[in-house]
C-alpha cells in the first residue's frame, strides 16, 4: 500500500506472526496499514486470520493462550503491542469485538456509559457523549431504558459500537460487524461507520467476511488467507478483481464453473501460498 506523507500510517502492523498454545501458528508474517481518518477492510473466510490479527493489535490476545513470536504493532508512530488493553484504549484505539458482547443484564444506556471508564471528563461530557451516541443510533435512544439482552442481535451490535464510541477513540477495531444481523440493518450499521468516519474523523479496520459490503464501504482492503495477506489494494479495485469475484463474491466473468474445474478452482486459489 503506497501512502503520502499526508495518507502516512496511522495503524502499522508490521510482519505479526502469532503462535496459540506454543504449537499452532495462526499468523504468518502478516502486515497491514491503515491511514489516519480511513476505512480498511480485512477480508477473507472463517478461521482465515482476521479476529486473531485484531485480538493482536488491541493486545487481548494474551487472554487466549496466544503469543506473538515475530512482528511489532504501531500506532500513532509508536509501538504498543506491549501494552494493555486499558492503555490502548486511553491512547484511542478501541476494538469491538466478534459477537456483539453485551452485559445483558444491563440497560443499553448503562452498557453506554461503561465505555467511558477509562475517562477522567466530568458528567456533563460523559452526558455530551452519551447524546452524540443517540444521536448516530437513534435507535438506542429509543431502547436505552431496555435490557440489553432482551434486544435484538442489531440493537446489540449497535450498543457495543456505542459503547466503543463512549472513550473518544480515533481508531475502532470492528470485528465481523455483520454476524447474525439482517441484511437490511447490516446496511444500517455500515451506514453510520461511514457517517462516523467523515463526520468524527474515526479510522476503522474492520475484518469481514461479508465482502461485498465492505468493500463498498471501505477506501482499502486486505485480503487473508491461511493466516497471510494474499492481496491487497484499493477497495474499489479489489471489487472489480476478477478472483476476488469469483472467490469471494461468487461471481464469475466466465460464468457458472462446472465440478470438474474444482481442481482447478482449488489450484487457483492458493493464490501465493
Amino acid at each position: 500500500m503506497t501512502t503520502t506523507a499526508a495518507d502516512a500510517p496511522y495503524l502499522s502492523v508490521n510482519n505479526i506472526e502469532v503462535i496459540y498454545d506454543h504449537v499452532i501458528l495462526v499468523l504468518k508474517g502478516v502486515s497491514l496499514q491503515v491511514p489516519k481518518g480511513k476505512i480498511v477492510a480485512l477480508l477473507g473466510a472463517n478461521g482465515a486470520g482476521k479476529s486473531t490479527t485484531l485480538k493482536t493489535i488491541s493486545t487481548l490476545l494474551r487472554g487466549e493462550r496466544g503469543d506473538v513470536t515475530k512482528g511489532e504493532v504501531q500506532f500513532k508512530g509508536e509501538r504498543v503491542d506491549q501494552l494493555t488493553p486499558n492503555e490502548l484504549v486511553k491512547r484511542g484505539l478501541s476494538q469491538v469485538m466478534e459477537g456483539r458482547h453485551c452485559f445483558g443484564h444491563l440497560t443499553i444506556e448503562e452498557n453506554l456509559l461503561t465505555g467511558a471508564y477509562t475517562r477522567t471528563d466530568s458528567r456533563a461530557q460523559i452526558r455530551t457523549s452519551l447524546e452524540a451516541v443517540y444521536h448516530y443510533f437513534p435507535r438506542l435512544k429509543e431502547r436505552r431504558a431496555s435490557q440489553a439482552g432482551y434486544t435484538s442481535g442489531g440493537e446489540q451490535q449497535m450498543c457495543a459500537i456505542g459503547r466503543a464510541l463512549m472513550a473518544k477513540p480515533s481508531m475502532i477495531l470492528l470485528d465481523e460487524p455483520s454476524m447474525g444481523i439482517a441484511p437490511q440493518i447490516v446496511e444500517e450499521i455500515f451506514d453510520i461507520v461511514k457517517d462516523l468516519n467523515q463526520k468524527e474523523s474515526v479510522s476503522f479496520l474492520l475484518a469481514e467476511q461479508n465482502t461485498t459490503v465492505a468493500l463498498r464501504y471501505a477506501d482499502f482492503g486486505y485480503i487473508l488467507e491461511n493466516g497471510r495477506v494474499v492481496m491487497e489494494g484499493a477497495a474499489s479495485e479489489l471489487a472489480s478483481n476478477e478472483d476476488v469475484k469469483e472467490f469471494y463474491l461468487g461471481v464469475s466473468g466466465a460464468g457458472r464453473k462446472s465440478f470438474r474445474d474444482m481442481k482447478f478452482y482449488r489450484r487457483r486459489k492458493r493464490w501465493l501460498a
